[in-house]
């Protein structure tokens, strides 16, 4: 119907414009790493569609900005990548440093760590919407402290903390436990997950929900 009022379709991974009229989507890019076929491929299909710009997004993403909406499916289509989850109560992203993949400070490697995170739970329904980090070193590139969960390399292993966010409430995440492997980073991760998907509140975000029931019990469960 041409006045029907127009909204964000999550089911295509699209967001509503402020013209109202158009959408944009941002395909999953795990770490923000892809390889130059892929950057041309998102090139060719925002020309190909007349999109008014591809934006780099805080989420390490690159939104396709200004598609018609009967254009979304054929743009999906074309680009044959997953949708990032940029909307919805779940994990919406894993924001990671280039670590010692590439950083001449980096200390641990976080793009190994972040990738895999990635790929163990982006899009993972939650109570809230909920946001990774993950950083090589102490340095915060990642922007780990504030993050509903976020970790950071040293050497020997990766601290770990829980709690944070930015956006209009700020707050800094609370240090959790230091492991001493990747493989030990996801089995805390892991077990935050459970515990939090299983007693939070709907819409409770994970920093609300430690301090509802206290940090040191919230520990206690998940270590």
């Amino acid at each position: 119907m041409a006045n029907e009022k127009k909204t964000d379709l999550p089911e295509k991974g699209a967001i509503l414009q402020r013209d109202r009229e158009t959408y944009a989507i941002a395909p999953a890019i795990p770490a923000g790493v892809l390889p130059p076929d892929v950057l041309r491929k998102i090139a060719d299909v925002a020309e190909k569609y007349d999109a008014a710009a591809i934006k780099i997004t805080g989420a390490q993403r690159m939104a396709i900005v200004g598609l018609r909406e009967e254009d979304i499916d054929s743009v999906w289509n074309d680009l044959g990548m997953d949708m990032g989850a940029a909307i919805g109560l779940c994990v919406r992203s894993v924001k990671t440093c280039p670590g010692t993949a590439f950083c001449k400070r980096g200390v641990s490697d976080s793009l190994g760590l972040g990738m895999s995170l990635h790929d163990a739970y982006h899009g993972m329904s939650l109570p809230a919407k909920f946001k990774i980090g993950v950083s090589g070193c102490a340095n915060c590139c990642g922007e780990s402290w504030v993050r509903d969960i976020g970790f950071f390399g040293f050497k020997n292993g990766f601290k770990i903390v829980v709690g944070g966010n930015a956006g209009r409430k700020p707050r800094i995440a609370k240090e959790l436990t230091y492991v001493e492997s990747i493989e030990d980073a996801k089995k805390v991760a892991q077990r935050v997950f459970d515990y939090y998907k299983a007693n939070a509140k709907p819409k409770e975000r994970i920093g609300e929900f430690t301090d509802r029931i206290g940090f040191e019990e919230f520990t206690k469960k998940v270590l």
